[in-house]
C-alpha cells in the first residue's frame, strides 16, 4: 500500500541567477551552485533510484529546486541576506567563466572581497520562510 499524501517541505532550495546570463551559462551556473548542497547538507538528498528492471541510479535532491532570476543588485542584496541569516549558500561569480578547474575557481573567489563579488548566481538552503526572505525581489525563472 502506498501513501499518496502530498509532501510539503519546511525547507527550500533556491537558486538565484542574474537575468542577463546566456542560456548555457544559466544551466552551467545552476549545476555548479547546487553541487555542494548534497555533500554539506546531506538531508537534502533522497534515496537512490531503481527502475522496474532493478537498474540502480544515483540519488537526487528530495525536494524541488526553485530557480529565480534577478538583477545584479537583486543578487547582491540576496547574498547579504543569506549571509546575515547564516544560511548555507554557494556563489558563482563572473570570474568563474574564465577558469577551468576547481582550484582556479576557489582562487578567483578568494581574490575578491565579499562586497565586491561580481555575482551571477547564488544557491541557498534553509527554512522555507528564511529562503523566501533571501530571494525577495527576484522572480521565478521563466
Amino acid at each position: 500500500m502506498s501513501d499518496d499524501t502530498p509532501i510539503r517541505f519546511d525547507t527550500k532550495i533556491a537558486v538565484l541567477l542574474r537575468a542577463d546570463l546566456e542560456p548555457w551559462q544559466r544551466l552551467n551556473v545552476t549545476a555548479f551552485l547546487v553541487s555542494g548542497l548534497g555533500t554539506t547538507v546531506p538531508e537534502v538528498v533522497g534515496k537512490p533510484y531503481e527502475d522496474g528492471d532493478g537498474v540502480a541510479y544515483l540519488p537526487m535532491f528530495r525536494q524541488p529546486v526553485m530557480v529565480f532570476e534577478g538583477t545584479k543588485e537583486t543578487l547582491t542584496a540576496a547574498h547579504a541576506r543569506a549571509l546575515s541569516r547564516a544560511l548555507p549558500c554557494s556563489v558563482f561569480t563572473s570570474d568563474l567563466f574564465t577558469t577551468g578547474n576547481d582550484r582556479d575557481n576557489r582562487a578567483a573567489v578568494r581574490a575578491v572581497g565579499t562586497a565586491e563579488l561580481d555575482l551571477v548566481g547564488l544557491a541557498v538552503y534553509g527554512a522555507r520562510n528564511g529562503v523566501d526572505k533571501v530571494v525577495k525581489g527576484a522572480r521565478m525563472h521563466p
